[in-house]
């Protein structure tokens, strides 16, 4: 059988295994280890082994339980909620200004956990019932977080980047900061839309449910509970900034950086909300380990895949095919962005990252592009994935927290910011240095 049938044919197999409920992690190790058994016999299953737990035990992967851990200190911690009361007191005075200072404490809460399902659910617990008080359509109320918490994955310390950066053997310093600027200018055209949606939907905050809940305190009452939430969350996004810090000095290794990251939220959030009890400490531990393993599979799995393909000549078939392609790079970009879009619809990022960026980068390097600015182009790919059909996680965690809000509300709301997503990838192929003049200026 010829390497694209049977591409083909593994292809559909895992597109069915994943239709019918099968966990991402299964599905992939099910369908590589019948493929290497079909193409390569019994012997084949002490190199499934071997794949499976060499790739996992690389050091640098200890880096993604730490962010994760970090990332649920925050998120398990009433810090989301200070921040949220925060900027709805410096940007509530803008047209639509819940829904803007909604999406700003997303972009905040994704640097404190790196986490797009955690930030989706963190801030979205209070700003969706907040903004509906006031008079918010509840599309733009469920689209303006479900896309916030996208940047997650973008915004540094991004697990994401992470995976990307050990799957190619590229800069994770490097990678995170080129996911500042494009994170920020993804935020902006977020809240542009935002304004113009609450513009256009003309209900947008409501003067009489505004005046109602501002009377119940005073002015000063209301700036100085603000204020003392936002010093309560400096201490995070000091933590945050000397991550960075350290990563892009040279000081400390991802893995390094993250340990001593995850140690100091951990203690901020039990010294700052109190929080002594076993078992607030206990759930913070579980989620952690839960989506750690989760992620881990993953890879370990995903990795099998690729090798199982690898093995049938699959990959090599395919990347030839595209890179003999004589069309213009940006036709071939274009191709490897739809590819992306559509892989992200069904398989979520991690997946995606270690099943795909290990191919697509030699071709993306013989095409003259640069790896770095590619990371945040597919990164931004998979971010418009969790917020459409079928798999769109932001969508489901959105439903989860407003389940009187219908499913099709949340992605009528959600389907224009997914528009500001694919105007980025435009806006980063005509200006590149958008994504690469912050790290070739702090890194040279």
């Amino acid at each position: 059988m010829d390497p694209i049938t049977l591409g083909i044919i593994v292809a559909i197999a895992l597109i069915v295994l994943m239709a019918i409920g099968t966990p991402i992690a299964f599905a992939l190790g099910g369908v590589s280890l019948v493929a290497l058994l079909y193409d390569r016999g019994l012997p084949e299953l002490t190199y499934f082994g071997e794949t499976f737990f060499d790739r996992i035990a690389e050091f640098g992967f200890v880096a993604i339980p730490m962010f994760i851990l970090m990332g649920a200190a925050v998120a398990s911690s009433p810090t989301g909620r200070d921040l949220y009361r925060s900027l709805d007191l410096w940007m509530g005075r803008l047209p639509g200004g819940l829904a803007v200072s909604n999406i700003g404490a997303c972009t905040i809460f994704s640097a404190l956990s790196g986490s797009s399902p955690a930030t989706c659910a963190a801030i979205g617990k209070m700003g969706i019932p907040e903004m509906r008080t006031r008079g918010y359509p509840d599309g733009v109320a469920a689209g303006c977080i479900a896309a916030g918490g996208t940047l997650g994955i973008l915004i540094p310390p991004s697990v994401t980047m992470i995976i990307y950066g050990i799957s190619t053997e590229t800069s994770i310093g490097r990678l995170f900061i080129a996911g500042v600027m494009p994170g920020l200018m993804l935020a902006g055209l977020f809240m542009a839309w935002t304004m113009i949606a609450c513009r256009l939907a003309g209900g947008y905050n409501n003067p009489m449910a505004q005046r109602a809940e501002r009377m119940k305190q005073t002015v000063k009452e209301n700036v100085d509970a603000n204020l003392k939430a936002l010093v309560r969350v400096l201490p995070f996004l000091a933590v945050v900034a000397g991550i960075l810090f350290a990563l892009y000095g040279g000081v400390a290794t991802p893995s390094e950086a993250a340990g001593v990251g995850a140690f100091l939220c951990l203690a901020l959030a039990i010294l700052i909300y109190r929080m002594w009890r076993v078992d607030p400490i206990k759930l913070i531990m579980r989620d952690s380990l839960r989506e750690s393993v989760m992620i881990m599979l993953v890879i370990a799995c995903a990795e099998v895949f690729a090798y199982a393909l690898s093995s049938m000549f699959i990959t090599q078939t395919v990347a030839g095919a595209i890179a003999d392609l004589e069309v213009n790079r940006w036709v071939l970009m274009g191709i490897i962005n739809v590819f992306l879009l559509v892989a992200g619809f069904f398989l979520p990022p991690v997946a995606v990252i270690v099943m795909t960026a290990p191919i697509l980068l030699p071709i993306i390097l013989a095409a003259n592009f640069d790896p770095y600015w590619f990371a945040v182009i597919l990164t931004i790919n998979l971010e418009i994935g969790l917020i459409t059909p079928p798999v769109g996680l932001n969508l489901f965690i959105i439903k989860g927290i407003a389940p009187d809000i219908s499913l099709r509300d949340i992605l009528m709301g959600s389907l224009p910011y997914a528009l500001c997503m694919v105007l980025g990838i435009l806006l980063l192929c005509l200006f590149p240095g958008i994504a690469l003049w912050l790290p070739n200026l702090i890194m040279g």
